[in-house]
């Protein structure tokens, strides 16, 4: 992997060095490394149940959201305090065309995760990441607590709304997506 242009201070607290390493590393394929409140998280290939999630997720809203949408798996994202690559990223149609593979996420309007080996990562720290980007949708599907999780309205750098149902109980998504997420059918 080359390294890319880049240009948020904040990453690092100051120290440009980790962020030029980050952008230099090379990962082992299947794996994917992101730059997490200033650490650098390397995570293996997820197991079958993980990706049966995302896939779910993504034909229900591919089939039932109210606009027609962008979906980009492991799509990166230049975020204050790093450099993440979700799950899955929905945009408006049209929204990563000429994107570069590092990218800012002024027009995402929801991540997915599904929880996998390392919790926290998940359930905080990419989740206040999101939120101190505006990213007005972050949904979590968190296998280990068996629930999904949306959080909404980003305001400095805290959701302000959280929407929890366990899973197998429907999730009500707000516009563009516009119709009850089937909790039930992720796995």
């Amino acid at each position: 992997m080359s390294a890319l242009t880049h240009d948020y201070a904040e990453v690092g607290h100051g120290d440009g060095g980790l962020l030029d390493a980050f952008l230099a590393l090379e990962t082992p394929e299947g794996f994917k490394a992101e730059l997490i409140e200033g650490k650098i998280v390397v995570t293996p290939p997820p197991d079958g149940e993980h990706e049966t999630a995302i896939g779910r997720v993504v034909r229900q809203v591919c089939r039932q959201a109210s606009e027609d949408l962008d979906f980009a798996p492991t799509k990166g994202l230049i975020v204050p305090d790093g450099r993440y690559i979700p799950d899955g990223t929905f945009a408006r149609r049209g929204a990563f065309s000429g994107a570069d593979s590092w990218w800012r996420p002024q027009d995402v309007l929801m991540v997915l995760e599904v929880t996998s080996r390392r919790l926290g990562k998940d359930r905080e720290e990419k989740r206040r990441g999101c939120a101190a980007a505006d990213i007005p949708l972050y949904l979590l599907v968190d296998r280990t607590a068996g629930k999904v999780i949306l959080h909404s309205a980003p305001e400095d750098g805290e959701y302000q709304n959280v929407t929890m149902v366990k899973i197998g109980d429907p999730l009500d998504l707000p516009a563009p997506f516009a119709f009850p997420l089937d909790t039930g059918d992720l796995f």
